[in-house]
């Protein structure tokens, strides 16, 4: 009579740990489909930083100046803004937005992330070039000064 109260009591114990499983994972999916995040958007030489990654389309920043700027990361995607600013050059707008953040060294701002996608050379052999009216640019992100309505972009290489 014990042994059968033993082997009764352990499978509802091993019932009770399997649900609870269930539902963690069941609380899991759910969370992840709430939050809209999509499992492909992390990519293996890019990787996603913590901080607020803006969504495709969105105006973003006050000023008399404005211009577009898009995001291409290594899988191709490509996320597109309009920048309202009155900023001097096109580092400081997009700094001041925390589109891009990076390194300073005597070169300039070394842009190692953009719109919360890291891509670091020195891990994983992809950069961010920045390109200026689809043409890679002669000027660092940080020296290149506003121009009403240009496009401005960076892509993972």
């Amino acid at each position: 009579m014990q042994n059968k109260c033993m082997q009764n009591n352990c499978r509802n114990k091993l019932t009770s740990c399997i649900l609870c499983m269930v539902l963690i994972v069941a609380m899991a999916l759910i969370t992840t489909g709430c939050n809209g995040s999509k499992a492909n958007e992390t990519p293996s030489a890019a990787q996603t930083e913590t901080g607020a990654i803006q969504a495709d389309g969105s105006v973003l920043g006050t000023g008399n100046t404005k211009f577009m700027f898009t995001v291409t990361d290594k899988d191709g995607t490509e996320t597109q803004f309009e920048i309202h600013t009155d900023k001097e050059t096109v580092g400081e707008a997009l700094l001041e937005l925390d589109l891009i953040a990076g390194d300073e060294s005597e070169y300039g701002l070394y842009v190692k992330t953009v719109n919360g996608i890291t891509a670091d050379y020195d891990k994983d052999g992809v950069y961010w070039a920045f390109y200026v009216d689809g043409e890679y640019a002669t000027s660092g992100v940080d020296a290149t000064t506003v121009t009403e309505g240009a496009n401005y972009a960076f892509k993972v290489e």
